[in-house]
């Protein structure tokens, strides 16, 4: 701290300060006040000579705090710890001196909100987690602690323009991060959104300012939509005789910046963003009032919530709907009582203005209770502050998962997560190469959900490739990009290979080989469809997608050369060792297996699908997207290995399970999963049975794998499913 610029700046910003807190503190008892003139003198003679990066005295912002403090009629043991905050950690006041003048609980509550500065880390991420777990903690005995500074931080950022660029980008992130939700967490309303406009601000100020900028104009256009709506509500309700006061509000600019980023959407595009809320004196009056609304405006179906039967977390009750109003406009409105408007606002702050005990006011102290026992739990389970820091953000954030590497570090993901999306964030190549995954350290599919705390190891081959029907469970964006380039990149030159193989097989029994598909009759057939736009690589593609049937394509070519064989085209089978690409994969329904008499059936838009022939999905299928097929040199490469699914019933004897594995390793074999049904499921008491998903190289082995099944004495049913 450096010395202050000048007296008499410095004597009338601190006067002026010092008004402010005590005329917003005007609830306070006279002894109080008398109290909390005494830890106003307290800090203003500790901080004596202290200015802040700004140039004005340091003392205006613990002031400033107090006052904050104050707006949420805070006690006068929290008032005073605000007064003090910085005392002990910015000067030589000790925390003894502090607790002989004001009480042990106001010194224990500052020493909580003090940093660690005579402590030594390692490095600064360890210092702020530490920090952060000194600062829970202490909120844990005294939620006072948090409300404290959580003052504190939305008097910085308000505040935050003295400081550097990138020190203002890390607080504000900080804030964004962990304060604005905790704020949320125990209900601070108006805090957790003007610290988000303020991170916002601070961490994109151009967004911000245009985003500002836009909604002043969109202010002025629409204020006669907000005053239509406030009349209309107030005529509805007077002829309902309900009594009420009813606000219009703006959504807060972060929140709609994260609807634009979340829709894609323009501003303009973005219809809600005003609210209303209207506050009535009982609990049967918000119900009175929402039939009252409801019959004044269309409520959009599905979007009515009862947070006053169903509470949220931190004790928030409301009831919510949204109202087709004016010019097709979406009205959100919020209807709550007076007690409930209060706790929305202040959190448990709340509880501080409504002593008497309301109802509303003890049910937000009694979700924060809750909330803060979690944490001390947190704290038992956690190894250090970083992994404690970690812990808290996951239950600040219950829409993101924190998921471990083999190595112990975290990876925040989005809540639905699979390995996949996993895989991706680690690395896109791992992502591309992935082929199976173990889930704290069980093999599981690779469509699993993950849940906070799961450990996850990615199991990857050189030939693996992205298969498309991870889009259907990916959920990061990260990873469905990831996929969709590859696809897109990769797999059309998969599909438009798989389409002339299939073509040329077609023609060949319709038109002599010196014609097949030369230039000529290329140019003819796009001329032919009348579409300047297609090309024939087009065309290709999509016969590999299976959009179009290659027989249709080739009787269309011959019926153009004026020269065939007959009417009749007579496909030779396809070879699946030679036809081999991305476009070609493996039915999930039955397995095949090299070795097995298959069929290839062409499924639009995903390709060729094999299947073993007397899969009961090949008689629900059109004969004319079969084709026949064979293995080919499928069937001499040892590199290739092939899923298929076992289930065994036998008795349930201990060292089964074991017994079987064996048997299917010694064959050369590999277990992709197991599952194991209930007892009841296999059908005779004393019995048990086993579904393997095991990867074998051909049809030999997979007999050879269910002969030694057989020979182990407990099992009777071995099926190949």
């Amino acid at each position: 701290m450096s010395a202050p610029a000048a007296t008499a700046p410095y004597d009338l910003l601190t006067a002026e300060a010092r008004a402010v807190l005590f005329r917003t503190a005007s609830y306070l008892s006279g002894e109080e006040k008398e109290q909390l003139e005494k830890a106003v003198a307290f800090a203003f003679h500790a901080h004596d000579g202290q200015t802040r990066k700004s140039g004005e005295p340091y003392i205006t912002h613990p002031l400033a705090v107090a006052a904050q403090l104050a707006v949420w009629h805070m006690d006068i043991q929290g008032l005073c710890a605000g007064v003090m905050h910085d005392v002990l950690e910015d000067t030589g006041v000790s925390k003894l001196e502090m607790a002989a003048q004001f009480g042990e609980t106001v010194a224990e509550m500052v020493d909580g909100l003090s940093k660690l500065e005579k402590l030594k880390f390692d490095d600064q991420a360890e210092h702020q987690a530490e920090s952060f777990r000194k600062l829970i903690l202490a909120m844990t005995k005294d939620v006072r602690v948090i409300v404290v500074k959580l003052a504190d931080r939305l008097h910085n950022m308000r505040t935050l323009g003295s400081m550097r660029p990138e020190k203002r980008r890390r607080i504000a992130k900080e804030t964004l991060e962990i304060y604005a939700q905790i704020a949320n967490r125990i209900g601070l309303n108006n805090a957790y959104q003007e610290l988000q406009d303020l991170s916002f601000q601070n961490l994109h100020p151009s967004r911000y300012e245009t985003l500002r900028k836009a909604m002043e104009n969109s202010r002025k256009n629409r204020r006669d939509v907000v005053g239509k709506v406030l009349r209309a509500f107030g005529r509805r309700l007077v002829s309902a005789n309900i009594e009420a006061k009813i606000k219009g509000r703006e959504k807060n600019l972060y929140s709609i910046h994260q609807k634009m980023l979340a829709k894609k959407l323009r501003f303009a595009d973005v219809m809600d963003i005003y609210g209303f809320r209207v506050i009535v004196n009982s609990i049967p009056a918000c119900y009175a009032a929402l039939g009252a609304l409801h019959g004044l405006y269309q409520p959009k179906p599905g979007r009515f919530k009862d947070y006053i039967a169903i509470p949220k977390s931190n004790g928030y009750q409301s009831l919510h709907t949204t109202l087709v109003g004016p010019y097709g406009l979406p009205i959100e409105v919020q209807i709550r009582t007076r007690e409930m408007d209060a706790v929305a606002e202040g959190g448990v702050a709340g509880h501080w203005i409504y002593k008497s005990g309301s109802g509303s006011v003890d049910q937000a102290v009694l979700h924060t209770n809750q909330w803060l026992k979690s944490i001390l739990d947190l704290q038992a389970s956690s190894a250090n502050a970083i992994e404690f820091l970690e812990h808290v953000k996951v239950d600040l954030f219950p829409n993101e998962v924190y998921i471990l590497t083999p190595k112990g570090k975290i990876l925040t993901l989005p809540k639905g997560s699979t390995p996949i999306d996993f895989a991706y964030a680690v690395h896109t190549d791992i992502g591309h190469k992935t082929v199976a995954a173990r889930i704290n350290n069980t093999m599981m599919p690779l469509r699993t959900k993950l849940k906070t705390g799961d450990s996850v190891e990615i199991i990857t081959s050189e030939h693996g490739k992205p298969n498309p029907a991870w889009l259907s469970f990916a959920v990061s964006g990260r990873a469905r990009s990831a996929i969709r380039n590859y696809i897109k990149n990769m797999n059309r030159r998969d599909a438009v290979t798989l389409g002339e193989n299939l073509l040329q097989k077609a023609l060949s029994s319709l038109l002599p080989q010196d014609v097949l598909l030369s230039d000529g009759l290329k140019e003819k057939y796009l001329a032919d469809l009348n579409d300047k736009q297609t090309s024939f690589e087009e065309v290709l593609y999509n016969v590999g997608m299976g959009h179009t049937l290659p027989v249709s394509v080739a009787m269309h070519i011959a019926e153009l050369a004026g020269e065939h064989f007959g009417s009749e085209v007579r496909l030779s089978p396809i070879n699946v060792g030679r036809q081999e690409s991305g476009r070609l994969h493996m039915a999930e329904c039955c397995h095949p297996v090299a070795g097995d008499p298959i069929r290839a059936v062409l499924v639009k838009g995903k390709g060729m699908i094999i299947h073993r022939d007397t899969c009961p999905t090949l008689l629900k299928t059109d004969p004319e997207q079969q084709l026949d097929a064979d293995w080919g040199n499928l069937m001499t490469q040892n590199n290739q290995s092939y899923r298929f699914v076992l289930q065994i019933q036998a008795e349930d004897t201990h060292g089964l399970l074991a017994q079987m594995a064996q048997a299917i390793s010694s064959a050369g074999a590999d277990i992709a999963s197991v599952e194991t049904p209930s007892r009841a499921q296999a059908g005779t008491e004393g019995f048990v049975e086993f579904r393997f998903l095991v990867k074998a190289a051909d049809l030999a082995q997979v007999n050879r794998i269910i002969h030694d099944l057989h020979a182990i004495p407990q099992v009777r049913k071995v099926t190949r499913s």
